[in-house]
């Protein structure tokens, strides 16, 4: 495995070389590659969420890549290298295992987790609860991350009816709202509605992928049963199909 790392670190530094490196990857920089480096790991999840070991194989490759690319450019700044990255990782497993690597006995549970990031995001300066919740996160993820944050300093309801009750108060304020305030108020909805969901112990994010991925699955099924063309049937025609996937779908219908 060694010999591969250093064949793929090998390779990139030939395609960063000054003279006779690839033009597209010279003229790469850590902004330019960011949302290269998103996509491969959403291309990882989608790769597992198929069971598709093949795609998973290489997306892997590609998702290090990306690792090894922005290690790179970072060692030609003189800020670190590939080594100090895998070092600091290493560094940190251990920290975050004692009852492994340590003296510590017990087993790892995410209250104990997070109380060990907490300690690491405190040696780090950190003066917030909310500090280190990345703004880039997927809006629905940041906004659950953030509540847990807060829940962890006691800042959060003790049962489901507060959030019930917020979500019924933001969307009165909602349709109340003029066009000024509406994104706002939509926003307001949105964060509450996670909290609710966050409240019954649910993940808002996977709960709503799933949520995608029935409605898509509703929509084609309406399409394949529509006689012509979808958009030419009048809302009561594609309501009764959209009745009609549902009740094959309860009835195991393929």
């Amino acid at each position: 495995m060694t010999t591969q790392i250093s064949r793929l670190l090998s390779i990139m530094t030939t395609l960063r070389d000054p003279k006779n490196g690839c033009e597209w990857d010279r003229a790469q920089n850590f902004q330019s590659i960011a949302p290269y480096t998103i996509e491969e790991a959403y291309e990882v999840s989608d790769a597992i969420d198929r069971g598709d070991m093949a795609d998973l194989h290489e997306e892997l490759g590609d998702l290090l890549f990306q690792v090894v690319f922005h290690s790179q450019m970072a060692k030609e700044a003189g800020d670190f290298s590939f080594e100090d990255v895998a070092k600091a990782i290493s560094d940190k497993m251990e920290a975050r295992h004692p009852h492994i690597f340590g003296d510590e006995d017990g087993q790892m549970g995410e209250a104990r987790w997070e109380t060990l990031k907490e300690a690491e995001r405190t040696q780090k300066g950190a003066e917030s609860a909310m500090d280190g919740v990345a703004t880039t996160l997927p809006a629905l993820l940041r906004a659950e991350k953030l509540q847990k944050r807060a829940a962890r300093t006691g800042f959060d309801w003790p049962d489901v009816d507060g959030p019930a009750a917020k979500v019924h108060e933001e969307m009165a304020e909602l349709s109340e709202a003029d066009q000024g305030h509406r994104a706002e108020e939509a926003g307001d909805l949105l964060f509450a509605a996670v909290n609710l969901v966050r409240a019954y112990g649910i993940a808002p994010e996977t709960a709503l992928k799933n949520a995608n991925l029935k409605f898509e699955r509703r929509f084609r099924g309406m399409e394949a049963k529509a006689e012509g063309n979808f958009s030419d049937l009048s809302l009561d025609e594609q309501e009764a199909l959209w009745s009609a996937v549902k009740a094959g779908e309860a009835s195991g219908e393929s």
